[in-house]
C-alpha cells in the first residue's frame, strides 16, 4: 500500500514539473520581438501590388528562402506563400489594410499565437499570426468580424437555398411518380397483342349494317380436299379431274344449295 501511494506522488510530482516546464518555455517568448516581426510582415503585405505578390510566387524555393532570409524574417518560404494567399483572400473579404490596433499573444500547444487588432476600409477584422516554438512564423490568417445582422443575413440566406433546394428535389421528384403512370399505356402501344396476329381482316359494311368476316381461306395445302373437290367438279361437268387445278376455295355467304 505505501508502495503504491509513493508511486502516486511521483507520478503527480512529475506532472506538476511538466506543467511548470510548459509554462516556463511559454514565458520565453519575446514579445516584443514578435510584435516587430507581424507589424513588418503586415505592413509589407499592406503595400505590395499584385505584381509584387506575383514575383514572390514565380521565385525558386531557394531562391525565396534566400531572400527571406535576408530581409530578416523567421519563415520559410513554402509558409511565406501560403501567407501571401490568407492575405490576398482577406483583402478581397474586408478591403484593403488601414491600420493595426493592439497586440494579443496567447499560448498553443507548440508554440504562440499572435492576434492583432486591424482596421479594413470594408470592415474590421484581426490578424492571427502563429510562431512555432523556435519563433518561426508559421501561418497567417485574417478573420472578418461581422456584425448580428450580417450574420443573421447569411443564416436566413443559408436556410432559403437548404430549404428551396429540398422542395426543388421534392417537386422532381413528385413529377417523375406522375410519369410513371403513363408507362402501361406506352407499352401496350408498342407492344403488338398475341391476338392481333390470328385474328381475320373485317370486310365492309353490308346493306343492314351488318359486317361479315372474309370468307376465303387457303385450303390449297390440304391435297385430300383439293382432290375431292376436283372429282366433284369433274362429276358436275362430266369430264375428267385431270384438268382441273384447284387455285382457292371460297366459302359463299349463304349456306343453302341452289
Amino acid at each position: 500500500m505505501k508502495k503504491k501511494i509513493s508511486l502516486l506522488a511521483l507520478i503527480l510530482v512529475l506532472v506538476l514539473s511538466f506543467t511548470g516546464c510548459s509554462r516556463s518555455d511559454t514565458a520565453d517568448y519575446d514579445e516584443t520581438e514578435l510584435e516587430q516581426y507581424a507589424s513588418y510582415l503586415v505592413q509589407s503585405f499592406s503595400g505590395m501590388t499584385e505584381e509584387n505578390f506575383e514575383n514572390f510566387e514565380n521565385m525558386s524555393e531557394l531562391e525565396l528562402d534566400l531572400t527571406l532570409l535576408q530581409v530578416g524574417l523567421p519563415v520559410s518560404g513554402e509558409d511565406f506563400l501560403s501567407m501571401i494567399s490568407a492575405w490576398r483572400a482577406g483583402e478581397e473579404e474586408c478591403g484593403p489594410l488601414v491600420g493595426i490596433g493592439g497586440y494579443e499573444t496567447q499560448a498553443a500547444n507548440d508554440g504562440v499565437n499572435l492576434i492583432l487588432d486591424a482596421d479594413f476600409e470594408e470592415r474590421d477584422g484581426t490578424i492571427q499570426i502563429a510562431f512555432d516554438d523556435k519563433m518561426n512564423m508559421e501561418s497567417l490568417t485574417v478573420n472578418a468580424e461581422y456584425s448580428t445582422g450580417e450574420i443573421l443575413q447569411k443564416a436566413g440566406l443559408n436556410t432559403v437555398l437548404g430549404m428551396g433546394t429540398v422542395f426543388v428535389v421534392l417537386i422532381f421528384l413528385s413529377f417523375v411518380i406522375w410519369l410513371l403512370k403513363f408507362i402501361p399505356v406506352l407499352e401496350k402501344k408498342f407492344r403488338k397483342h398475341p391476338e392481333a396476329a390470328g385474328r381475320p381482316e373485317t370486310a365492309g359494311e353490308i346493306p343492314g349494317g351488318i359486317q361479315e368476316e372474309a370468307a376465303e381461306v387457303d385450303l390449297t395445302d390440304d391435297m385430300e380436299l383439293t382432290a375431292v373437290i376436283a372429282a366433284a367438279v369433274a362429276a358436275a361437268e362430266g369430264t375428267s379431274a385431270d384438268g382441273f387445278i384447284v387455285r382457292s376455295i371460297r366459302r359463299r355467304k349463304s349456306n343453302k344449295w341452289n
